[in-house]
């Protein structure tokens, strides 16, 4: 039996909740969860504010620990490894998108929490092609919120090709826009903090920052005109899109990892005398995510991350639902 915890209705407590995860399957993977991160998609989940929750859910899609058990066609992996697990679980691997080596655009992946129990467990399972070894050198206590919140942010960087001579900006200094900060100043880039909090322009320089702009001055927005390469925006809020796309320089990005509420418009002819782009994506792929992690081992970065352990889940969604957390949270076992 794998033991979890497991909310019973829409924003309902988690309660301990067990279940039998019957037959290994042949290219699948059990996992001895150590620590599990929680991400906002976690609480939308549990709120069914997608409206694909099933109950019982066991949130936990941010999975570090060691190979329990493989399964007799699995290849890559052995017991004891020391793994990672994300948003996805499995994909097709015969689709144009997971042959081309985008499986994260697979149209019928399967998702970790979605219509399946995730990491707020004793162990989880998965198809092989998702679970990566983490490297040697990374600490497995802080590594989890890199297999979603890190990955989101770190796969633009690489799908746009963005190089260490770019500015970009980040919009937001929160779960996904700190490791942004982090990820962009090891890479090389000249990077501009964008928040609505004066007070946190020291550290956002702390996090990786040369510069910082407050979103609500419109002085400060105006002269950054013409600046940016990418901006990326990790809010998941209603901002003033046309003042930020007058930010780009020709051939720049307004890139959208957070989930704005509604629909983002823009004046066609800034983007057209400009060639500026309006994007979007999701997660990455597996070579992506090794690829990430291997270039945070080499330069020892690391989420900032409050740990609890997983008798007190229930304290730490909490905390998360006031939007405070410093910066992600983290369950341990």
């Amino acid at each position: 039996m794998i033991h979890a915890y497991a909310a019973h209705s829409p924003s309902g407590i988690l309660e301990p909740f067990e279940y039998d995860p019957g037959e290994l399957g042949a290219e699948e993977v059990e996992i001895t969860v150590e620590y599990c991160g929680i991400c906002h998609s976690d609480l939308s989940m549990l709120d069914n504010e997608w409206g694909i929750s099933q109950y019982p859910l066991v949130p936990g899609h941010e999975v570090v620990g060691t190979i329990a058990a493989i399964g007799n066609a699995v290849k890559k992996l052995k017991v004891g490894q020391r793994v990672g697990l994300g948003w996805y679980s499995r994909s097709c691997l015969t689709c144009e998108w997971c042959v081309g080596g985008d499986q994260n655009l697979c149209q019928t992946a399967e998702q970790t929490i979605v219509g399946r129990y995730g990491g707020f467990a004793d162990r989880v399972r998965a198809n092989e092609g998702w679970v990566i070894p983490l490297p040697e050198g990374l600490d497995p206590s802080t590594s989890g919120p890199l297999f979603c919140g890190g990955i989101t942010v770190f796969n633009p960087i690489v799908q746009f090709n963005i190089k260490p001579t770019d500015h970009v900006g980040v919009i937001g200094i929160g779960g996904l826009g700190h490791m942004a900060l982090g990820f962009l100043k090891a890479w090389g880039c000249d990077v501009t903090a964008f928040s609505t909090s004066p007070d946190k322009e020291a550290e956002t320089r702390a996090l990786g920052a040369n510069h910082f702009i407050n979103s609500r001055d419109p002085e400060a927005i105006s002269k950054a005109a013409n600046t940016f390469d990418l901006i990326l925006s990790t809010v998941s809020a209603d901002l003033d899109w046309s003042a930020y796309i007058a930010m780009l320089r020709p051939k720049g990005r307004l890139h959208f990892v957070g989930i704005a509420p509604n629909p983002v418009s823009s004046l066609v002819f800034p983007l057209v005398v400009g060639q500026k782009s309006i994007s979007g994506s999701p997660l990455g792929s597996p070579a992506t995510i090794a690829q990430m992690l291997e270039f945070s081992n080499r330069h020892d970065f690391e989420p900032t991350v409050e740990i609890f352990p997983f008798d007190q889940v229930n304290e730490a969604i909490a905390k998360l639902r006031t939007g405070r957390p410093r910066y992600r949270l983290v369950l341990k076992h």
